[in-house]
């Protein structure tokens, strides 16, 4: 019986007839009076009236219709007087939620169709993600599941796997031995969907468990891999597909559990890769199996005794399976579409794989056999060994490079031959692995085989074949890019002149890719570039000013850039009357443009960036033309389309530029190429801020206000968060430079501004972004400088460290709790992820100091009261075993000692003993940093420390006498601590006794010559000595020279220091008659000499 009143029940089933309706303008209407009538005004009804059309229509499509309408209606929100948002179904009363849910588990059980059953189990699913996410319980929906999993009609069976693996979280603790049972059934079921159906809620049950929770279930493995072999004997690929891919979820998230039976699922896959009866895509998505287990267990890969040499064959066989029916490359030199989708082929699969193993398992492991192959592949006779062998080499040259880049004689003399090869495809694969190589050996590459590259790619240029010249062109804008000018500068005839060639092509993709050669020549050569300049400037002006149909855009925009790049190369004053031409076609252009994928609009706007550049304030005039299709770009919103229907998620996957995110029991679309298009207009505001600077002014608040304060919180795309943050404190300083540091103009756009800055640092999630997030603030800070910042600022401030601090522990002690105890090969296996997030949290904490050094430098002691709620988060990072955290503190108290003076003293309880144990400690920048502090404190602490730098003066020579102390990592510890020294001496020699014996072993420990901070106050205190003849240096006048002349030398004096310096050492010489002409020759070689010559002339 209907809960609904009949008229209702009858216009709810005439609407689901009209929701389906083929006519549009139907359907339209029928859309609008559910959101309107009933989902918008009584959802209660709506989803009980849905539920009983599931049980009461004849009709197996309006049932299956009204699931789908239900699960649509169901995850939608809708705010309640206690929340601002919750999911529908979850804000429903009760009791009216009870008799839904009940309704809808009756027409789970009872439903006879497969299809509709899948859409209700899709419903029912949601409610139960619902539910569990909101960690309340739905205990009947576990019953009524592990029933359908014992039911007798395999159909049923399969729906209870579908539930478990779209909502995992509704299974509970007390039911875990129930649930192990039920997947241990499932696995042995007698059909196929049902045991495919348990593998996938397998998978995705056991990655909502904790690693520890995991291991329970690590023994129902083998039944999983037992389902394999029989489906592959059936040959029956789209099962076999399902069943590795399930595999590949579980050992994304725990590969080490296949441990003990690894070697056993390696034949396996290796089985399936290499049989040419099952579908390309089964045997790629074992290729897929094996290759993830590289990327998460490369450690467990390295030891199993058939798993490298087993892959890397049947990679470079899958890399010979191309141009079936195509072997003298006919079709494929034809196509004009070099841009056509592969990645589903063979061969592309096969070279993938090859990169991911090269990066993973290295080149200890890869290359010997791989290279127990590749000769023998490049003796073939077979022009697709050749060219795989040549294809494997660009996919395995970044991953191998440490062992490869000795050996690159060996390895060019195997691949420029294949230049000369008579099939094109591997002259094409020839330059590939010439372009790659250039890249990932750079600049090597460039340096010491600059001559076996260019003189084997100069003859590929004029290649009949346009695809392979193209290619060639290609190869040289990867060699060019880390090319120096000096070695281009001897071929720069020949490259122009074959590339000039390949500008009269007929192939337009030829064109298109000898102006993006010429345009990296150009950028490489710089100046030497402008003896080209007439005669290619008036080529490409002809391209701009030609053909506007549709098909040459790319050629066009291709010319732009080309002459942009050549007019930043060759600089302003060779550009002459050209620039106004150039920047009045780029106008043009710019107006003519009416289709929203016109690839000219992207190019135009990097175009203007490198003419703002080349023409300075003379482009101001262009401005209004430029600025606002850059801003429309710039603040763009984002693109995001919630998915309703797995037809609609299948059809977003095939789009390009669409990244899909899961949330909450939605898919969520969202458009990454237009994310791309934002970042990229506001990289360019940041170019404009920073040449025209007081001139950009007139923009700046429109900017700040609509595009980089709202990009800072911008969470559908992290580098246009960080691009926002690098853009602020270039307004912040356009608007100084425009209208001065105190104007009412610059502190009304602080002021707005601040706010959001602070905010930022606590809602950032992405520790990375964060550190910029800090790096904007800092850099702000600095531009507005003294007094910007208010009380209530500081608080905020310290809020924000507060939280940022607790997040930081929270992941030290994570990361310490995930290596305790974990086996060797765990730990080798994490180490990259582990030190890259090492780095990042390293960024965070020196990008958050240099934040309180800036408030320090500008505020001083107005800041301590705030600063002083960190106080016992200092006295723990100075006790930490752990040298990031003991570095950070001691920068931050260095910071209080050099800007809050005598006040610091009202803290020496915890600045004074982390100076002197940071003296003795072993790591180099701990050393450092404490040298420099009490080398601040006696500069700056006032007499309250002269007391703490007498005693400090020893463990300075401590520091000073460290093992090893002028190496490289250790000398600017070094020269820390001799500087310091000078300090102490100069600023508080009442508080040395005995202040001669320690001026005559100090001098000992000079020269300074790396840190540049640190030699002008050691070489000020020097002359200071010498000013006033002190018997020290009167008796060591020669070592005092070599000392000054190797600073000089290094170039750590400059300026008044470093003629200060010189005029006294002048004296001293003259005083003690010293030959400093002598000690030159003696110690310094001719051009240093010369050098210091010039000092002292």
């Amino acid at each position: 019986m209907s809960m609904l009143p009949p008229d209702v029940a009858n216009e709810l089933a005439q609407l689901l007839q009209a929701l389906q309706a083929k006519d549009n303008g139907v359907r339209s209407q029928a859309e609008e009076h559910l959101q309107n009538n009933w989902t918008n005004t009584r959802p209660e009804a709506l989803l009980m009236g849905l539920a009983e059309q599931i049980a009461a229509s004849k009709d197996t499509s309006t049932r299956a219709f009204a699931a789908v309408i239900f699960r649509r209606i169901a995850t939608k929100t809708r705010k309640t007087p206690t929340s601002e948002n919750t999911d529908m179904f979850i804000s429903l009363t009760k009791d009216l939620a009870v008799l839904i849910r009940t309704k809808l588990l009756e027409n789970l059980v009872s439903e006879p169709d497969r299809t509709v059953r899948n859409k209700i189990s899709d419903a029912v699913a949601e409610i139960g993600r619902q539910y569990s996410d909101n960690s309340e319980s739905w205990s009947e929906l576990l019953q009524v599941l592990f029933n359908l999993s014992q039911a007798p009609d395999a159909g049923k069976r399969e729906t209870a796997f579908r539930v478990f693996t779209t909502t995992p979280g509704i299974i509970e603790k007390q039911h875990e031995e129930a649930v192990a049972q039920a997947f241990a059934n499932a696995f042995k079921d007698d059909t196929v969907a049902v045991r495919l159906a348990a593998m996938e809620a397998f998978a995705a049950f056991f990655r909502s468990l904790t690693k520890k929770n995991q291991q329970k279930y690590h023994t129902l493995l083998p039944e999983v891999l037992n389902i394999l072999p029989p489906i592959k004997e059936s040959n029956d690929s789209e099962d076999l597909s399902k069943a590795l891919l399930a595999l590949i979820d579980l050992a994304e998230g725990a590969p080490k559990m296949f441990k003990s039976i690894f070697n056993v699922l390696v034949q396996f896959s290796i089985s399936v890769i290499q049989d040419k009866e099952l579908s390309d895509l089964c045997r790629q998505n074992a290729l897929e199996l094996m290759a993830t287990f590289a990327d998460y267990a490369p450690s467990m890969c390295k030891k199993d005794p058939n798993y490298t040499n087993d892959m890397i064959t049947q990679c470079l066989s899958l890399m010979t399976d191309l141009g079936e029916d195509d072997e003298d490359a006919a079709e494929w030199l034809a196509a004009d579409d070099l841009d056509q989708e592969e990645s589903d082929l063979n061969h592309v699969a096969g070279e993938h794989c090859m990169d991911r193993l090269a990066n993973k398992l290295g080149g200890l492991v890869i290359l010997q056999p791989t290279f127990g192959w590749l000769p023998r592949m490049m003796q073939s006779m077979a022009w697709r060994d050749r060219h795989a062998a040549l294809m494997a080499i660009s996919a395995i040259s970044e991953g191998c490079r440490d062992q490869m880049i000795g050996e690159l004689k060996q390895v060019l003399e195997l691949v420029v031959p294949a230049l000369k090869d008579p099939h094109p495809r591997v002259r094409w694969a020839g330059c590939n692995a010439l372009g790659q190589m250039s890249t990932d050996f750079a600049p090597t590459m460039q340096k010491e085989y600059y001559d076996v590259v260019l003189t084997a790619i100069l003859p590929v240029l004029d290649s009949p074949e346009a695809r392979v010249k193209s290619h060639a062109a290609a190869a040289l804008v990867n060699f060019c890019e880390e090319a120096e000018k000096s070695i281009l500068e001897p071929y720069l005839d020949n490259l122009l002149s074959s590339l000039f060639r390949l500008l009269q092509n007929e192939k337009r993709y030829v064109q298109e890719q000898a102006l993006s050669t010429i345009a990296t020549i150009a950028d490489a050569a710089e100046k030497n570039f402008g003896k080209y300049y007439d005669s290619l400037m008036p080529l490409l002006v002809g391209v701009l000013q030609g053909e506007s149909h549709k098909e040459y855009r790319l050629l066009r925009a291709k010319a732009m850039e080309c002459a942009t790049l050549i007019a930043l190369a060759v600089g302003r004053e060779r550009l002459g009357g050209d620039a106004q031409m150039l920047v009045q076609l780029l106008g043009a252009i710019q107006g003519s443009i009416v289709d929203s994928d016109d690839p000219q609009a992207q190019y135009l706007m990097h175009c203007w960036g490198r003419m703002c550049r080349v023409m300075g304030k003379e482009f101001l005039p262009y401005l209004p033309t430029v600025m606002p299709p850059l801003l429309e770009l710039a603040a763009a919103k984002a693109d995001v389309q919630i998915l309703d229907s797995d037809e609609q998620v299948e059809q977003f996957q095939q789009d390009d530029g669409w990244e899909l995110v899961p949330l909450r029991g939605k898919t969520i679309g969202i458009r990454t190429s237009s994310m791309d298009d934002k970042y990229m207009a506001i990289e360019l505001l940041v170019v404009y801020a920073q040449v025209l600077e007081s001139d950009f002014a007139p923009f700046a608040a429109q900017i700040m206000e609509k595009i980089a304060i709202p990009g800072l919180a911008f969470f559908f795309h992290d580098p246009v968060r960080v691009v926002s943050a690098k853009l602020v404190p270039y307004l912040l300083s356009s608007y100084k430079k425009q209208y001065g540091g105190t104007s009412n103009e610059l502190a009304g756009l602080w002021t707005s501004t601040v706010d959001k800055l602070l905010e930022v640092l606590t809602a950032e999630p992405a520790i990375d972004t964060l550190a910029e997030m800090y790096q904007c603030f800092y850099e702000s800070v600095e531009v507005l400088g003294r007094q910007c910042l208010t009380p209530v600022h500081f608080e905020r401030f310290i809020d924000a460290v507060l939280s940022t601090l607790e997040d930081y522990k929270d992941r030290v002690a994570q990361r310490a709790e995930e290596t305790a105890g974990a086996a060797a090969e765990d730990v080798e296996d994490d180490q990259e992820e582990l030190l890259m997030a090492i780095e990042d949290d390293q960024t965070l904490l020196s990008d958050m100091n240099k934040a309180f050094h800036c408030i320090f430098k500008y505020h001083g002691s107005a800041f301590l009261r705030s600063w002083e709620r960190l106080i016992g988060t200092y006295e723990e990072f100075l006790k930490s075993n752990d040298p990031t955290q003991r570095q950070w503190g001691l920068c931050i108290m260095d910071d209080v000692l050099e800007y809050c003076g005598p006040d610091s003293s009202h803290y020496a309880n915890y600045i004074s003993q982390p100076l002197l144990q940071g003296c003795r400690d072993q790591s180099p920048a701990i050393r450092q940093a404490a040298a420099y502090g009490i080398g601040i404190a006696a500069h700056h602490g006032g007499a309250a420390w002269a007391s703490f730098l007498g005693g400090a003066v020893q463990v300075l020579f401590e520091a000073l006498q460290f093992p090893d102390a002028r190496s490289e990592e250790n000398v600017y510890a070094t020269e820390n601590a001799c500087a310091a020294v000078a300090k102490v001496l100069h600023f508080n020699a009442s508080a040395i006794p005995q202040a001669d014996q320690i001026i005559a072993e100090w001098i000992k420990y000079l020269p300074i010559t790396n840190d540049e901070e640190a030699a002008p106050y050691a070489y000020a205190y020097l002359t200071e000595l010498i000013e006033k003849q002190h018997p020290v240096v009167i008796g060591q006048a020669a070592a005092v020279f070599v000392y000054v002349a190797q600073a000089l030398e290094a170039d750590a004096l400059s300026g008044q220091t470093a003629a200060r310096v010189v005029a006294a050492t002048k004296q001293l010489l003259l005083a003690t008659q010293t030959d400093g002409e002598a000690l030159l020759r003696q110690n310094f070689a001719p051009e240093a000499q010369q050098l210091i010559r010039g000092h002292f002339a």
